[in-house]
């Protein structure tokens, strides 16, 4: 892929030998004189495309080669200055090691003081784009449908927070990163540049249409000489190992943080699995290992695992937390950091669809989290890899496993003991099973839960009654009773919140004005939680008075628990009855339910019932202290009454 001036200059620097090596990390490497001709051939997209498929193995759509096309045209023009040095290097579409993230566009060279610098360039198409509350978050137009993104400065600052904390040259060489973002069809400074994202912006800059001579005068200030690529070489050959920084950091947020303390079984585990995680002198026939930790709601299985992503980190090993739900990604983080906002461990918290092109062996250790959550495939549309499980396993030398079978709610969850042996034993791994069993939930009460089971007709069992359980359990007469209990409760600690099966369609989110939910006659009113906070409204001071669901408390818990029962699950002659069909229509928990229901009407009814369940099951056991619950249906409600009396 590289032209025969580039081999040559890395012959003369004794790198050739060695260029293989880094090679797939890098899709096109050239000077500035090359890539300006490249652009002005009107080919540079076919370029990368055939790079693409070399290097990466990736067919490339029609949409990304336009983009391609339009962005890397704009970045000729900014690149079309006779000042700028013609042997700077030029890399594009350059693969971060140990993600699937690829920064778009890098330049390399020397400052004004003769140091090695890189200029990271995240190019976006956008030409509308709309401002949110959140931290680090704008709306555009992708993929068909508006949704919800990362800030372009964010994203710029976040891959050289990346390459700071894990790759070794960026530190040892050093190399100077210098992150900004290029949106060249937009013309929305009031959006892009408001003062909101105004910490993301003073570490990576963003440019708008009217801004090339701003962006190239950016990059000429960072980029004085040409370096012949030679810095993104380096880099590329970079060994993956945290910063001390980093490894610091992240000590110094969990010491005398006592939601993370150890306690009793709890600490078992994690010694265990933290043994696991030591790897022998690493070659070819290293086994790896992969760990299963059993346990039920409130057993402290997230308490854990963030216990081990610090002590792995701290190990000199490349870690990541790991869950399908971003809500529990984004509570952890900033219990960890005392911060709502994003930090520099962001990058330590991933989703459980990043791993469909990894390497073998990428990372020492992945801990996933709400384990049974997972899907076999990935991706916006559900359309990559094969099986997340398998992807994992594969990924990492040691996975880590957090699972709680009882609380898979969504049609497409895969996540079981069998499918994690399955692949376990398909790598040949070493299997190491384990099970957290003390209750920290719930008054600390297993009786409550085996009630709970019991009360939902999960699984019969003995424990009829709760006495003796020291957890409290009520019936609401009425939804604004409940609300105002769950508002008294959360005066004390922020810690009381009402969820809802979810039965009622997310109306608010086009209609801000709209309430979702509407129950008795009018008298109560309520907006799901999915607006403001996002995956933070667990812990929003001003999110009391909103209803979450279960993708958004899932794996959380909470002091108090409010839950309101939707016409989903009614109880019938003693007898629990649901129907999927009662879910709202924004609900993706049920899709494909219909699909199975026309070809084998029994299994599909059977499937969505434990589903149904299992969801309010772990909707009621979210708070420490108390459940109160409260459902519009008369006859269910005085039986739920008669079943704590």
């Amino acid at each position: 892929m590289w032209s025969e001036a580039t081999y040559a200059i890395l012959d003369e620097c004794h790198l050739v030998a060695n260029v293989e090596k880094g090679d797939r990390m890098i899709v096109y490497l050239e000077t500035t004189r090359t890539f300006l001709e490249d652009v002005l051939t009107n080919r540079i997209d076919e370029i990368i495309k055939k790079a693409v498929k070399a290097k990466i193995g990736i067919n490339v759509g029609r949409s990304e080669l336009l983009s391609w096309k339009n962005s890397l045209q704009c970045m000729g023009l900014v690149m079309s200055d006779a000042k700028f040095p013609h042997d700077a290097g030029i890399a594009i579409e350059y693969s971060i090691p140990n993600t699937s993230k690829r920064i778009d566009f890098i330049l390399s060279g020397y400052n004004s003081a003769n140091e090695r610098t890189i200029v990271i360039v995240e190019l976006k198409q956008w030409s509308e784009v709309q401002g949110t509350t959140k931290d680090a978050i704008v709306s555009t137009y992708l993929g068909g449908a508006e949704r919800e993104v990362a800030h372009p400065s964010y994203q710029a600052w976040s891959y050289a927070a990346l390459l700071e904390d894990y790759n070794e040259a960026v530190r040892e060489e050093p190399i100077r990163l210098n992150p900004c973002a290029y949106l060249h069809n937009c013309d929305q400074p009031e959006v892009i540049l408001s003062k909101h994202y105004k910490p993301y912006i003073d570490d990576a800059p963003s440019f708008l249409r009217d801004d090339a001579q701003k962006l190239r005068e950016f990059i000429r200030k960072h980029v004085r000489k040409g370096d012949s690529g030679q810095a993104l070489y380096i880099l590329s050959e970079g060994k993956i190992v945290p910063s001390k920084g980093l490894v610091d950091h992240l000590s110094s947020l969990i010491k005398g943080n006592a939601e993370f303390n150890l306690i009793d079984d709890q600490k078992v585990v994690y010694e265990s699995a933290l043994e696991a995680t030591v790897q022998p002198k690493i070659n070819r026939k290293s086994k790896k290992k992969v760990v299963i930790v059993n346990g039920g709601p409130g057993t402290g299985k997230s308490v854990v695992a963030i216990n081990l992503l610090v002590a792995t980190t701290t190990r000199g090993q490349v870690s990541k937390y790991v869950t399908k739900n971003s809500a529990p990604r984004a509570v952890y983080e900033a219990m960890l950091t005392g911060s709502m906002t994003k930090s520099r461990i962001s990058n330590m918290f991933v989703g459980s669809g990043g791993f469909t092109s990894v390497e073998a062996n990428t990372f020492d250790t992945l801990i996933v989290d709400e384990a049974h959550r997972l899907n076999e495939k990935s991706g916006l549309y559900s359309n990559l890899g094969e099986n997340q499980i398998k992807e994992i396993i594969h990924s990492a030398r040691t996975s880590v496993f957090f699972l709680d079978e009882d609380q898979r709610i969504h049609w497409q969850d895969i996540g079981s003991r069998e499918e994690i042996l399955h692949w376990a034993r398909e790598h040949r791994a070493d299997i190491i099973e384990m099970k957290l069993e003390s209750q920290f939930r719930c008054a600390g009460s297993d009786g409550y839960i085996a009630w709970l089971d019991n009360l939902l007709q999960i699984r019969p069992n003995e424990n009829h009654t709760r006495r003796g359980s020291g957890y409290t359990f009520n019936v609401a007469n009425g939804a604004l009773e409940l609300r105002n209990h769950i508002v008294k409760l959360n005066k004390a600690k922020n810690s009381a919140r009402m969820v809802a099966g979810y039965c009622w369609d997310w109306k608010s989110k086009k209609e801000p004005s709209k309430f979702d939910i509407v129950l008795d006659d009018g008298v109560f009113r309520a907006k799901w939680n999915l607006s403001k906070e996002g995956s933070l409204w667990i812990m929003s001071k001003t999110s009391v008075s909103e209803v979450g669901c279960i993708h958004t408390c899932q794996g959380l818990e909470l002091d108090h628990i409010g839950v309101i029962i939707g016409p989903d699950l009614v109880v019938r002659n003693g007898k629990i009855v649901t129907d999927a069909t009662k879910r709202s229509s924004n609900d993706n928990s049920m899709r494909g339910y219909k699909s199975l229901y026309k070809q084998d009407p029994k299994a599909a009814m059977k499937k969505a019932d434990l589903l149904i369940k299992n969801t309010y099951r772990t909707l009621m056991s979210r708070g420490r202290i108390s459940c109160t619950v409260y459902t519009e249906d008369e006859e269910t409600r005085e039986w739920l009454k008669g079943q704590y009396a």
